[in-house]
């Protein structure tokens, strides 16, 4: 990823969040989300990444970016110094299920080998039950782990999950 990629991953992580959380987030959360404040703050993000982190994007035959993905240190106090943590993973909506994810997902695993991030963790909506089957087909497991985040008052609980170095070994699920 470039700083020139940032507003088109900022289109895909907005349409991507309308689409995976209808139903689950509050639509009045959901409104409010705008391409333009998401600019400002994957921009701060992107500058401020360390060199653990991997912003990785997916591209087309045109040169469009399709996809986005986000691996860096866990910041999870409940994980180890050297865990990974999925941060994002976001798919053009209409794209959902041709393989993009499966290969962005890929390429966060290898990132995290090669720089010896391991075990890799992530948060998934627990009412996200899409996302929830395309990370166990990767070798993900629940841990047990849950926590809360509110969206405009409303509580809504996140499971994480997590692929240790056995599971590594499996073969990476495609959407």
């Amino acid at each position: 990823m470039t700083a020139d990629d940032v507003p088109a991953v900022s289109a895909i992580r907005v349409s991507g969040w309308k689409a995976a959380y209808e139903g689950i987030l509050p639509r009045s959360f959901l409104d409010a989300m705008t391409v333009e404040a998401d600019v400002r703050r994957r921009r701060r993000y992107f500058e401020e990444a360390n060199e653990l982190t991997a912003d990785l994007v997916a591209v087309d035959t045109g040169g469009r970016v399709v996809g986005w993905a986000c691996l860096g240190r866990s910041d999870d106090t409940g994980t180890g110094p050297d865990t990974g943590e999925l941060h994002a993973l976001y798919v053009q909506p209409s794209l959902t299920g041709s393989g993009i994810g499966g290969t962005l997902l890929d390429a966060a695993h290898a990132h995290a080998d090669a720089v010896g991030l391991a075990p890799v963790v992530l948060w998934v909506l627990a009412d996200n039950t899409g996302a929830r089957r395309f990370y166990e087909r990767a070798g993900y497991t629940a841990d047990g782990a849950v926590q809360e985040d509110d969206y405009d008052g409303v509580s809504v609980p996140e499971v994480r999950y997590r692929r240790g170095p056995a599971e590594r070994d499996r073969p990476s699920a495609r959407t």
